[in-house]
């Protein structure tokens, strides 16, 4: 169930860098460049913290082919999932609820404190879309008045109480990602933000 949760968020991120890339109007080796930085980013990013070298990806070549087929899938059925605004934003927020469990999983199995496993889920979830956005030219989603990163980190914690409840472990990790898409979701949906300092 790890694994295949860390593949699924390989494949959601990589599909919505696709469509940034497309949208940008990069030739086909940016839009490759795009979609892998914005799947590994946030994992390597996370492995490097945790002293997991080589990173996942280098070790692992079915994170490269789901990569490419991802692309490759998003490039030919552009049209079908073109509606690019609500097809990045759908496929951005399946990527942090998988990011996220699989970066407090990594977090909890290298014996770190759980604040610490949140923030680096928080980080797995979060990063690959940063490094996205400002290859692209954006203000990354993080930055932005959206509920993003704490859409992750209410995910983290969701995962710490469910591990102490009679409940099955690939449940765990389905309810918490769950919990994290559900809460970006509505955040959109009812445009809650966090407050900000500023006035328009």
């Amino acid at each position: 169930m790890f694994y295949s949760l860390d593949i699924l968020g390989t494949i959601a991120f990589a599909i919505s860098g696709v469509l940034v890339a497309i949208h940008k109007k990069m030739d086909l080796f940016g839009i490759l460049i795009i979609a892998f930085v914005t799947a590994v980013g946030g994992g390597t990013l996370r492995d490097i913290l945790i002293g997991q070298t080589p990173v996942s990806w280098m070790k692992d070549m079915n994170f490269a082919y789901a990569i490419f087929g991802a692309s490759v899938f998003a490039v030919l059925f552009k049209r079908k999932i073109n509606y690019l605004r609500t097809s990045l934003f759908l496929f951005d927020t399946i990527g942090i609820g998988l990011y996220t469990v699989v970066g407090v999983e990594k977090g909890i199995n290298a014996g770190l404190h759980p604040i610490i496993c949140i923030a680096l889920g928080t980080i797995s979830a979060c990063f690959g879309g940063v490094i996205r956005d400002m290859l692209c030219g954006e203000i990354p989603v993080i930055f932005r008045k959206e509920i993003y990163a704490t859409a992750c980190i209410l995910g983290g914690v969701a995962y710490f109480i469910l591990r102490k409840l009679p409940i099955d472990t690939n449940a765990v990790f389905a309810i918490a990602g769950f919990i994290v898409i559900v809460i970006r979701l509505l955040a959109v949906k009812f445009k809650i933000s966090l407050p900000r300092i500023y006035k328009d």
